[in-house]
Formats: C-alpha cells, structure tokens, sequence
C-alpha cells in the first residue's frame, strides 16, 4: 500500500466517524463504495445484527441516534494493514430516547470498540463492529435487555 492510499484511507475513516457524530448520515453513506461494486454495509459483532444498503443502515443511524443522540467517540487509535484499518476507540452516549421499544433511562455508558473497516482502493465496503453489548445495556440501566444479547435480536 502507498503512503497515499493509506492517507486517503484514514482521512475517509476519520469523515465516516465525523459525519455519524453530526448526524450527517448522507455524508456517512458517501464513505462507502458506491455503484455496481459496492453499497454501506455493517456488520454488529455483539448483537449479530447485518445492515445492508442504504435503506438498512440509514435505518441503523437513525435508531441508534434516537435511543443515543449524544453517541460519539473518544480515545480513537488506527491500525493500518493492506486492506483494512482497524480503529479502537470509547464509545460514549446517553440514552435519552427509546431504546428496543424501552423509554429512556438517561443514563450514560462508555465502552470499548474495535471496528474493522474494510476497503476497497479508497471507499469502505464494510464495517464490522465488535463491543461488548451487555455492558452497554448494564451501565444505561436495561439489564432486562442481557437476556437478549448475542440472540441477534439486539
């Protein structure tokens, strides 16, 4: 890989991470590979969960930033190899609105995430999430919610 490519790499990363903070979600989408040869996709490790196209994962930022309009990152740190990045980073946020058809607790969590973002040339065509699901639902509250972790239901 060229110093370039890995350049433009991160710099698409770090306008993929930005833009889900301000909810900028058309932006979001542009940092994946577009056309015939690709489309947004996520993979949620934890949960079992696959968005796939616009549709789906526009659906995922959009219930994730109701149940968490406060989500964002710290602590971010890039791995590069040849044809993905890895990105470590704290997740933050607070549940202020409805969490899987539950009313907000206002309580926050942090927890740590490794997200695989996987390219082709300079564009993302996927992004796999890796987190621990119950110590988010533990620390806003929902413990209620452990029973459905890993299920793929959550």
């Amino acid at each position: 890989m060229t110093d370039d490519l890995r350049q433009r790499r991160l710099e698409v990363i770090r306008e993929h991470m930005d833009t889900e903070v301000t909810k900028e979600f058309d932006r979001t989408l542009a940092t994946f590979k577009a056309g015939s040869e690709g489309r947004p996709h996520y993979e949620i490790m934890a949960t079992g969960q696959v968005f796939d196209g616009d549709d789906e994962v526009m659906g995922y930022y959009r219930t994730t930033r109701t149940a968490f309009p406060d989500q964002r990152h710290d602590n971010v740190r890039y791995h590069v190899a040849d044809d993905t990045v890895v990105v470590e980073f704290d997740l933050l946020g607070t549940n202020l609105g409805e969490f899987y058809g539950l009313p907000p607790t206002g309580k926050a969590f942090r927890v740590p995430v490794a997200a695989v973002f996987f390219f082709d040339g300079d564009r993302i065509v996927n992004e796999r999430i890796y987190f621990d699901s119950a110590s988010l639902v533990t620390q806003i509250g929902r413990s209620e919610l452990l029973s459905l972790v890993g299920t793929g239901e959550l």
